[in-house]
């Protein structure tokens, strides 16, 4: 069952292959566009939390972080103790479907493919409830299958089925500058809430 002891154990036995060491080169391009620091930046499955770090180091100021790891969470709030500490960052020991707050974005990396595929409705249905009228979700999705799981993949037809009733799908499109081992097997998305 992929709960908080799963992912927990992941943690400590460091079984994260899906972990990369740095900010996707896709989503760091997308940081690098925006110009209002101030937005209010949710990461859920936020994992080691490279795109929150990349994000608080460009200076913006209003970064949450959810993941249901308890010993993850641990390690962030010391990593990230600094900016905790001034209130730019959050770090949130949660389980995401249990969460609430009010978004100007939410960035996808990597926890749409962790999640029990059955809960994907109720996912799309969720960003959509914790964006403002105007936010965005941005990220990445597998384009590809995957044989057991996690990671759990999928297809473009498949995500706009789920996030359609939504959301206005602006990009979903192959993504041009993923991680080498990731490369033809990721789509870019874009997508704004209705």
């Amino acid at each position: 069952m992929l709960n908080e002891q799963y992912w927990s154990e992941r943690y400590a036995k460091s079984q994260t292959g899906w972990d990369v060491g740095k900010v996707s080169p896709a989503l760091k391009d997308y940081f690098d566009q925006l110009t209002t620091q101030s937005l209010s930046i949710l990461i859920p499955g936020c994992g080691n939390a490279y795109e929150a770090e990349y994000l608080l180091q460009q200076g913006f100021t209003d970064i949450t972080l959810i993941d249901i790891s308890g010993i993850l969470v641990q390690n962030l709030q010391e990593k990230l103790k600094d900016y905790i500490e001034k209130g730019v960052c959050r770090v949130i020991h949660q389980d995401f479907f249990e969460h609430s707050g009010s978004y100007d974005l939410i960035v996808e990396q990597t926890f749409f493919c962790a999640i029990d595929p059955t809960l994907r409705p109720k996912y799309a249905q969720k960003m959509s409830e914790l964006l403002k009228p105007t936010g965005r979700l941005v990220g990445l999705l597998f384009d590809r299958e995957f044989v057991g799981g996690p990671p759990f993949g999928g297809s473009k037809a498949e995500y706009i089925l789920y996030f359609s009733p939504y959301f206005d799908l602006k990009t979903i499109e192959r993504c041009t500058n993923s991680i080498p081992p990731r490369a033809g097997n990721e789509l870019f998305i874009n997508f704004l809430s209705k």
